[in-house]
């Protein structure tokens, strides 16, 4: 049923005039009166009639692109290659063809700010979503995001996952695109593994994010198929959480190494958090990979120009977002059951070694 203007008039008790001076914001309404109605309008997921008021399911020229932190070359690789895709180009002539505006909507990894991008797109009748990077798992979250893009497919917006699995309810997306951080998570241990290292820190990203929980179990897979598993609980007592940023590797590999000064290795759960990493080995006196091994994941552009290079885990994130686009934007049909996982390469390079004898 559609929800109207005068649904939330009644629903935050004022008049429908008022209701729209708040939501066309173009005359001054007291702030508890304001407060107010846009609850409304969040209770009710009331979405704004445009111009296309006429169709019920009428889809603009915008196609929004939701990222953690653009500012990370993990995201903004996805995306700009997604955006060659649905911005252009063109016929050449300058004039608008069949492109759409492409918006990238940044969420600071928060599962609200997320919402909120969805229910505004969702307002301006969005043609598509792209959603990038690992999902949120809290049970909540997942069912909230499963209604809200139900209703978006609904209304005629096209749902892509671009680096993460497709919800666990739900079935509104077009595509998902998923990276095998499992197995990608499992050849990098195994590789250090067969270098002769036995005491192998982890610097795990958040314990919420999918990323990290199928990067993590990759890991512990490769510890306990080599036996290392159960060794005095030292795949939990040798993994620390933290953000996917260069700190949290330089303080987690510090605390690992103040756990267990014999570890050889560090495995990062991403190139930013390796950089972080290899400075605190070198800040311990250390030699990478002389006396300790570091490797890092998704093989970003800097990877291979750290000293020495970076091993690490190559994810296609140029290809993945660019295939996103396409379909998205029509362009390329969806794979088979709607749902692709996109192999993981290991690039070994100069970061790891056999462990220092004696």
């Amino acid at each position: 049923m559609t929800v109207t203007l005068a649904d939330v008039a009644a629903r935050a008790r004022v008049s429908p005039a008022t209701v729209s001076r708040v939501l066309n914001g173009n005359y001054p309404v007291a702030a508890s009166t304001r407060e107010r109605v846009l609850r409304a309008v969040d209770d009710l997921d009331y979405v704004l009639n445009g111009p296309a008021s006429s169709l019920a399911a009428a889809t603009s020229d915008l196609v929004g692109i939701l990222v953690n932190d653009i500012a990370d070359p993990f995201f903004g690789i996805m995306a700009g290659a997604a955006q060659t895709q649905i911005g252009g180009p063109g016929d050449g002539s300058g004039r608008a063809g069949g492109e759409k505006l492409a918006v990238i909507c940044n969420t600071g990894g928060s599962p609200e700010r997320e919402l909120t991008y969805l229910t505004l797109l969702q307002r301006q009748r969005a043609a598509a979503v792209v959603l990038t990077g690992g999902a949120v798992e809290y049970p909540e979250h997942q069912a909230a995001m499963a209604a809200k893009l139900a209703k978006m497919a609904d209304a005629g917006t096209r749902i892509v996952f671009c680096g993460r699995p497709p919800l666990p309810q739900g079935d509104a997306l077009v595509a998902a695109l998923a990276f095998d951080n499992r197995g990608g998570g499992r050849r990098l241990t195994e590789h250090l593994i067969s270098l002769g290292h036995r005491r192998i820190g982890y610097v795990a990203g958040p314990p919420e994010r999918t990323t990290t929980r199928h990067r993590l179990e990759g890991h512990r897979e490769a510890l306990r198929g080599a036996g290392l598993g159960a060794e005095a609980g030292d795949a939990e007592r040798l993994t620390v959480h933290g953000p996917y940023d260069r700190r949290s590797g330089y303080e987690a590999t510090l605390d690992i190494l103040r756990r267990d000064p014999t570890v050889t290795a560090v495995v990062a759960a991403n190139d930013t958090v390796a950089l972080g990493a290899c400075a605190a080995v070198r800040d311990q006196g250390l030699r990478i990979p002389q006396d300790i091994s570091v490797a890092g994941f998704d093989d970003l552009p800097f990877s291979v120009d750290a000293v020495p290079a970076l091993t690490t885990v190559r994810l296609p994130l140029f290809e993945a977002g660019a295939r996103a686009g396409r379909i998205a934007m029509g362009k390329e049909n969806p794979p088979p059951g709607g749902i692709a996982t996109i192999a993981a390469e290991l690039m070994i390079r100069g970061s790891t070694a056999p462990p220092r004898v004696g």
